[in-house]
C-alpha cells in the first residue's frame, strides 16, 4: 500500500509539489524552535526541589513543593487566553510570524528566572517576580505546540501527516531531556550550597543564545501552502468565534482526547523525578538519570507511532494507549516502591513507550478535527483548556493526594482516570487519517 493510498484523494488547497528540500527546512525548523520552548518551560519542573528552597520562606518540605508547584500551575491558567491570542494570530496573519514572535517571548522570560533574586534577598517580592516571569512562560508556550503541529501537519505530503507532526512531540521531549542532563549534570558536580547559590541559575540563561536561534531559522521559512491558498479569500474578524461557532463538537472532543497528554506527560516525564526522590527517597542523581533514560525511549518510538498512525489510523493508537494506561497504571506504580534503580529504569521506558503511542498520534488528530481557517484556533483552544486543568496541575493534584491519602500511588490512580476520559473522546470521534484536510 502506498502512501497516496492511505491518504486518499489529493487535499484541497495543499501544494502537493512542494520540494523535498523545503520539506527538510520545514521539520528541522519546527524541531529546533520547539526544542529550545520546551526547554526553556521545562527547566523550572526539574529544578523544583531546589526552587522550592530559592524562592520560598524556610517552611515543612511539602509545604515548600506545593507552593513551587502552585506557581507551575498557576502559568498553566494563562494558557487558554493564549491559545485564543495565538489562534488569532495563527489563523489570520499567519503560523510562521506567530511561532516566531512566541519563541522570542519564552526566551526573554526564561532568561529573566536566571536573574531574579532569593526569597532572602527581597522576601514575598522573589516568588511574586517567579509568579510574573512564568505566566509569561505559560502565554508564550500556549502557542507553540499548536503552531507548530499545524505548520507541520500543512506541510505533509498525503499519508505522512502522522509522521511529520510526530515531529512536535518528539522535539519537546528532547527539550526535556537537556533539561534532566543539565539538572543531573549540575546535581552531580555541584554541592547542595553551590546549587541552591547559583548553580539552578545557569539552565535559564542559555535561553537567550538558543531563542535567536530559533527565530533566524522560523523567519526563512515561507508560511505554510493550505495558509498561503487561503489568502485571497476573506478572513473572519475573529477566527476563534468563527471556530467555536462552528466546531463546538470537535473541539469538547479534542479537549477529551487531550487530558491524557496532558496528565501523562508532566506526571511522568516532568514531575517524576520529584516523585522519586521526594515520595520513594532516591538521590537527586538517581532521579533525574532515570527520567533521562525514559525520555530516550520516548523520542525513539515517538517516530514508529506517528508512522504506525498513518498506517493503522489515529483511533486505534490513541485507544491502545488509553486501554494500557487504564489497567496498567497502578501496577507499575506499585512496582516502583522499594524497586532498585535497574528495575525502575525498565518501568519509566515502559511508562514512556505507553506515552508514545498517545503522544506520537496526538498532534495530527487534534490538527485533522478543524478547517485550515481556524486549525490554529481549535488546535490550540482544545490543547490549552486541557493542559491549564489537567496538564499544569498535575504535580500539584499529585503532590496534595499523596499528602492527604498517605499513599505513594494516589498519582496512578489519577492517571488511570485521566485514561478513560481520553478513551471516551477518541471512541467519540471519528477516523480522520484518510481524509484530506478540510478548508472550511
Amino acid at each position: 500500500m502506498s502512501a497516496t493510498d492511505v491518504a486518499g484523494p489529493p487535499e484541497v488547497g495543499v501544494d502537493t509539489s512542494v520540494a523535498p528540500s523545503t520539506r527538510r527546512r520545514v521539520v528541522a525548523a519546527s524541531f529546533i524552535g520547539n526544542f529550545v520552548e520546551w526547554f526553556d518551560y521545562a527547566a523550572y519542573g526539574y529544578l523544583a526541589a531546589t526552587i522550592s528552597t530559592v524562592f520560598f520562606p524556610d517552611t515543612d518540605r511539602t509545604t515548600a513543593l506545593l507552593a513551587t508547584f502552585v506557581v507551575f500551575a498557576v502559568s498553566f491558567f494563562v494558557r487558554p487566553i493564549g491559545g485564543f491570542v495565538w489562534g488569532h494570530i495563527g489563523d489570520k496573519v499567519g503560523r510562521r510570524n506567530a511561532l516566531s514572535l512566541s519563541i522570542v517571548i519564552m526566551s526573554v522570560a526564561t532568561f529573566c528566572i536566571a536573574l531574579l533574586p532569593t526569597y532572602r534577598a527581597v522576601g514575598l517580592l522573589a516568588p511574586l517576580l517567579l509568579l510574573l516571569v512564568r505566566i509569561v512562560q505559560g502565554f508564550s508556550a500556549s502557542g507553540e505546540y499548536a503552531g507548530a503541529s499545524a505548520f507541520l501537519v500543512e506541510y505533509a505530503p498525503p499519508g505522512r501527516r502522522g509522521l511529520y507532526a510526530s515531529v512536535v512531540p518528539a522535539s519537546t521531549a528532547s527539550g526535556l531531556l537537556l533539561g534532566s542532563l543539565l539538572a543531573a549534570l549540575l546535581s552531580g558536580i555541584l554541592s547542595d550550597g553551590q546549587m541552591h547559590s547559583w548553580g539552578w541559575r545557569l539552565p535559564f540563561l542559555l535561553a537567550a543564545p538558543m531563542g535567536l536561534i530559533g527565530r533566524y531559522i522560523r523567519l526563512r521559512l515561507e508560511d505554510t501552502p493550505a495558509f498561503r491558498a487561503l489568502e485571497d479569500q476573506e478572513v473572519a474578524p475573529t477566527p476563534a468565534k468563527q471556530m467555536l461557532r462552528a466546531n463546538r463538537r470537535p473541539l469538547v472532543l479534542a479537549m477529551g482526547a487531550t487530558v491524557l497528554n496532558a496528565v501523562a506527560f508532566y506526571m511522568l516525564l516532568s514531575y517524576m523525578p520529584t516523585y522519586l526522590s521526594e515520595e520513594l527517597h532516591f538521590g537527586a542523581t538517581e532521579s533525574f538519570l532515570t527520567t533521562t533514560v525514559s525520555l530516550a525511549a520516548y523520542i525513539a518510538c515517538i517516530f514508529f507511532t506517528g508512522l504506525a498512525s498513518d498506517r493503522f489510523g489515529r483511533k486505534k493508537m490513541l485507544i491502545t494507549a488509553s486501554v494500557l494506561f487504564t489497567v496498567g497504571t497502578v501496577p507499575a506504580f506499585m512496582l516502583l516502591d522499594g524497586a532498585g534503580l535497574l528495575t525502575v529504569i525498565v518501568i519509566q521506558v515502559l511508562l514512556g513507550g505507553m506515552l508514545s503511542l498517545n503522544d506520537g498520534t496526538l498532534p495530527s488528530f487534534l490538527a485533522e478535527q478543524f478547517p485550515t481557517r481556524v486549525r490554529y484556533s481549535g488546535f490550540a483552544i482544545s490543547f490549552n483548556m486541557a493542559n491549564a486543568l489537567f496538564g499544569g496541575t498535575a504535580a500539584f493534584v499529585a503532590t496534595l493526594l499523596i499528602s492527604w491519602t498517605g499513599s505513594s500511588l494516589s498519582p496512578a490512580w489519577y492517571l488511570a482516570v485521566a485514561a478513560l476520559v481520553s478513551l471516551w473522546a477518541v471512541l467519540s470521534s471519528k477516523e480522520t487519517s484518510r481524509e484530506p484536510l478540510r478548508e472550511s
